[in-house]
This record gives C-alpha cells, sequence and structure tokens, in this order.
C-alpha cells in the first residue's frame, strides 16, 4: 500500500468494532469490512461508503476527513514471522487444513494478504532445538548448509510465497552466532560476539541470503541482531550501540555490497521502543555507517513509548521504521477467545503507523494447542492455533 498514490488503508478500532476501509479516493467508493464481538462477523463485508467534497458538516457528526494533498509515509507492508514453530506446526496439520492456512493469511483475494515476513537465521527459542548451519571452528563457512531447513521451514516459506507473490518482503534475522563464535561459548544466555569472529559472521549473512536463493526463497532484508540488549535463557547475543555500529560500518554493510548483495536492506536495533531513538542515532549519526542502514526495527514489549517511533521518524524521516516483533504470552489455551488480543493488535499498529512505520510484523503466524513448540518453554499465542492432535484451526481475534 502506498500513500502517496492515494491507496490508502484506515484502520479504525473501537471498543467493540474493528473497521478496515480501503481504497479510498475522492469520488470512488471505499470497501468496508467489520469485526464485531458479540456476532458472527469476523472480516465481513458491509455496505461501501463513497467519498465526496462536502462542506463543513454539523458538529456532533462522525465524519473522516481525506485531505489527498497532505501525504505521508509509504508502506512497506504488514505480516508475520515464518518460522521454525510455524512451520513444523504447519506440517504436522491435515493437508486440507494447510491450505486453508495458506490461503489466509497469504492469498491477497481470498485471505487477510500479508506483504511482508520475518524468518530466523538458524535457531531461536521457538525452535524445537538448538542448531546453526557450520561445524563447530569453521570461520571459512567451508561446511555452511541450511539442510535443517529444508524438512519444514524452506517448503513452509515456498508455499507462503507462492500465494502472496513475487513482491513479498522477506527478512531475517539471527538471535545469537554459532557458540564458538561467542565470548561465553553459547548461543543462550546473552554473550558478545568475539571481535576476531565479525569479518566470519559477516559474511554467514551472505551464505544464508545465497543459500535461500538457491532454494527459490528471495532475502529481501536483514536484521542484524534480534533484541541486541538482552540476555536470555534462549539464543541471544548482546550488542551495544557502538558495536552495532561498527559491526555494520566496517563489516556487514562492506561485504554485503562485495559479495553483489549492496541492494539487501539492512535493519538495525531490532529490539524494544523504549531505547530505539538513542540506539537509531548512534548508529545513524555516523555517516559512514548511515549509508548501509535502510531501517530501524522495533519491538513492542516492556512499554508502548510510541513517541520514540515519532522522535526517529522525525530525527531520520529517509530511514523505515518497522515493527519486527509483537506477540502476548505466556499461552493459555483457556484465554484464546479474548476480545483484547484483538484491540492490543489495532492500538499498536494505529500508533505505530500514526507515527511513521512503514512496515508491521506480528511474531509466528501459526503455533500449535501449547502456545510451541519451543525449546525453552517460553510459549506464546498466535493469532491461528493449530490443534495438531484433533487436526483443527483455531482463528484467534488477533488475526482478524
Amino acid at each position: 500500500m502506498n500513500i502517496s498514490t492515494l491507496s490508502i488503508r484506515f484502520v479504525i478500532a473501537f471498543h467493540l468494532v474493528s473497521l478496515a476501509i480501503s481504497g479510498v479516493r475522492a469520488g470512488e467508493r471505499a470497501a468496508v469490512y467489520l469485526t464485531a464481538r458479540g456476532t458472527d462477523q469476523r472480516i465481513a463485508k458491509a455496505a461501501e461508503l463513497e467519498w465526496t467534497d462536502l462542506p463543513q458538516p454539523p458538529e456532533k457528526v462522525d465524519v473522516i476527513f481525506l485531505d489527498p494533498s497532505k501525504k505521508f509515509q509509504s508502506l512497506v507492508g504488514i505480516g508475520g514471522a515464518l518460522t521454525d514453530a510455524s512451520a513444523e506446526t504447519f506440517y504436522k496439520l491435515p493437508v486440507p487444513l494447510q491450505r486453508e492456512l495458506i490461503r489466509a493469511y497469504f492469498d491477497p483475494q481470498e485471505g487477510i494478504g500479508y506483504s511482508l515476513g520475518r524468518t530466523n537465521i538458524h535457531s531461536y527459542d521457538f525452535s524445537s532445538d538448538m542448531y546453526n548451519y557450520v561445524a563447530d571452528g569453521d570461520k571459512e563457512l567451508k561446511t555452511f548448509d541450511v539442510e535443517h531447513d529444508r524438512k519444514f521451514r524452506i517448503p513452509f516459506i515456498r508455499q507462503a510465497l507462492a500465494a502472496a507473490g513475487p513482491s513479498f518482503f522477506l527478512y531475517a534475522s539471527p538471535w545469537s552466532p554459532p557458540a564458538w563464535m561467542k565470548d561465553n561459548n553459547d548461543m543462550l544466555h546473552g554473550g558478545s560476539l568475539k571481535r576476531e569472529f565479525y569479518s566470519a559472521w559477516a559474511n554467514y549473512f551472505v551464505k544464508f541470503i545465497n543459500a535461500y536463493a538457491e532454494e527459490g526463497i528471495p532475502i529481501s532484508g536483514i536484521s542484524v541482531q534480534n533484541e541486541p540488549m538482552a540476555v536470555q535463557p534462549w539464543e541471544s547475543c548482546i550488542f551495544t550501540a557502538q558495536q552495532e555500529r561498527d559491526f555494520v560500518k566496517n563489516y556487514l554493510g562492506p561485504t554485503m555490497r562485495e559479495n553483489g548483495l549492496g541492494d539487501k536492506k539492512i535493519i538495525i536495533w531490532d529490539h524494544n521502543r523504549t531505547m530505539m531513538y538513542q540506539r537509531a542515532a548512534a548508529v545513524l549519526d555516523d555517516p559512514d555507517a548511515a549509508k548501509f542502514v535502510w531501517g530501524v526495527g522495533f519491538h513492542w514489549y516492556v512499554d508502548d513509548a510510541f513517541e520514540n517511533v515519532r522522535r526517529v521518524h522525525e530525527a531520520f524521516p529517509h530511514v523505515q521504521l518497522m515493527l519486527t516483533e509483537g506477540c502476548h504470552g505466556p499461552f493459555d489455551a483457556a484465554r484464546l477467545d479474548e476480545w483484547q488480543w484483538g484491540e492490543l493488535y489495532g492500538k499498536s499498529m494505529i500508533n505505530d503507523f500514526n507515527n511513521g512505520a512503514a512496515g508491521w510484523t506480528d511474531w509466528n503466524v501459526l503455533l500449535d494447542e501449547t502456545g510451541g513448540p519451543n525449546h525453552v518453554s517460553n510459549f506464546c499465542f498466535a493469532p491461528v492455533i493449530g490443534f495438531v492432535k484433533t487436526g483443527k484451526l483455531h482463528y484467534m481475534n488477533s488475526f482478524y
């Protein structure tokens, strides 16, 4: 969707009703879809609205004003994460339900038309096991192989791409370098990338992008590090602002360019809104680092801090701001139908876009009835839950 061409989608959230109006231009009709609590309306087609020039309305009439002379940011897209957990759950479902899920998420006519996706570079918490793509100590990456992903994730992503179309924007994020590259010799529990392996780790990104391209999956961009200031019991790695700046400036950016991947989008930060201005400024105020950076990623955990999205947008208007992860947890099967989950998604999307965000990426698109799989018991909700034992799909309100 590109607001500069007036192909506009308004998402208006109320306590009881969410309303989506798409394709509006003065003198044209707007399609309206309704999702309402206490009814069976779920993205139900409602009466069309016609946008026309009108005189000043009375004070107490509900109106939406459209000023086509005021243009805002273009949108990269809206989507979710195509991960190990989602792919493994997907292939435990009956084939008819697999087709239904792909259609529901990715078909632009029959589904909600996701145009944006995120995937993981080797294992993360929602993998069933911990793994990476090279043998220990192989800093030349001669053993690099994505064989692990060919079982579930690669074929799952291929199906999503086939339904979504060639303009789908897929980006990838690492949770941790291999253990032997880190100062704690552990993929879990934080630690930092050893300086001696900065070059090897930059080449690891190149190997991943090229390997997925060989599988028919184009990677449009990468983030430098998922949650770089969080020490987690799962895969994690600390990057200070200065470390991220220097890694992008001296290793990742030049390595991508030298290997013919200069068109791939590099996203920094990829952590919470609360610190995003300080992190963005630390990298983007350095022109030698900034020239390689396309976007600033952020998550919705800890605090809403929507004003920080606006501050980064105002300070660096040429940089794309992307919500790269958001979900609810811990998982509780008794709470699947609570209406608040969809309202919280709507609150975040409206405020992020109004403050300058260009993309919004939900977390795992599909999880099983335990809120997993997850190898460190960090279970959470997804908009669609696959009951793999009984062969059913449950669509949470957050999907709609």
